[in-house]
């Protein structure tokens, strides 16, 4: 399930998206745009500006823009640095591996078989859908 986190992250991302690159935006502007509390907001865009996906500038023109274009930055991009892993479970996680402690043989268990599948399908899924498009699509439907 995908964590308030990263929903946040999204809402906020396709806010500042569909705002193209004309001047950053600050983080109660980004919140109310996006309808999203303010205090947990700042703290989910300090951590995508350390991954790259934003950038932020100080000052009274400061706040915050897209770090790299719009069409460069994937669902999957986002969840992965609010979530982590888009694996359903540890033993299906290509990055955080670990056993489960009570696997019969993972090498024949369906269930992580099962798991690793869903993991690739959401991943490829996430990664189709990139903050352009989607903005594009949200403002031509008047929901941007």
């Amino acid at each position: 399930m995908l964590s308030q986190r990263a929903h946040y992250a999204l809402r906020a991302l396709l806010v500042l998206a569909a705002q193209g690159a004309t001047a950053p935006m600050r983080t109660p502007q980004i919140a109310k745009a996006a309808h999203l509390s303010p205090k947990f907001l700042e703290v989910i865009l300090l951590d995508l500006r350390k991954a790259g996906v934003l950038q932020s500038f100080r000052g009274c023109k400061g706040g915050f823009v897209l770090g790299r274009p719009a069409s460069a930055i994937t669902f999957a991009d986002i969840v992965k640095v609010t979530d982590g892993s888009l694996a359903l479970s540890p033993c299906a996680c290509e990055i955080a591996y670990a056993r489960c402690k009570d696997c019969f043989d993972e090498s024949y268990c369906e269930i992580r078989r099962a798991l690793s599948a869903a993991q690739v399908t959401t991943t490829t899924i996430l990664r189709s859908y990139d903050l352009a498009g989607a903005a594009l699509r949200m403002k031509a439907a008047g929901k941007l």
